[in-house]
């Protein structure tokens, strides 16, 4: 979360007690998406230069759409279930860029695993603030 907007909305759903506070999210993110830019740029880069086949960044282009999306879903429309969808989404196409990217740069795949930790929590949050708000 980047704004106030998002951070009044976060704190009026019914939130289970281990909820990290708002402020936490801008922080965390900020690491993240330093990571996320260098790492996807990275794959997107070797791609262009075809250096990396072009598959390998199919759930790298799934992962940033999702990841984009998931701000307006959740605070935009405040559509909890379908925010759940988008995360779960995010969730998955992680390990499956580790696993497409290992061969070809082990070290972008293993930068993901911050993002991943992340992910897993942030999705297990965003399923109970649905169930809890349903």
């Amino acid at each position: 979360m980047n704004g106030m907007r998002e951070a009044t909305i976060y704190t009026q759903w019914i939130q289970p007690s281990w909820a990290p506070p708002s402020w936490l999210f801008g922080p965390v993110w900020s690491v993240l998406y330093a990571i996320i830019a260098i790492s996807f740029g990275y794959v997107f880069y070797k791609v262009f230069q075809g250096e990396i086949p072009k598959v390998v960044a199919v759930p790298f282009v799934i992962n940033l759409i999702a990841n984009a999306a998931f701000t307006p879903v959740q605070f935009g429309l405040q559509n909890l279930p379908l925010a759940a969808v988008v995360i779960v989404i995010v969730l998955v196409t992680i390990p499956w860029a580790m696993w497409a990217v290992w061969p070809y740069a082990k070290w972008v795949a293993l930068a993901q695993i911050p993002y991943l930790v992340w992910v897993s929590f942030a999705t297990v949050l965003q399923l109970t603030i649905w169930y809890l708000n349903a």
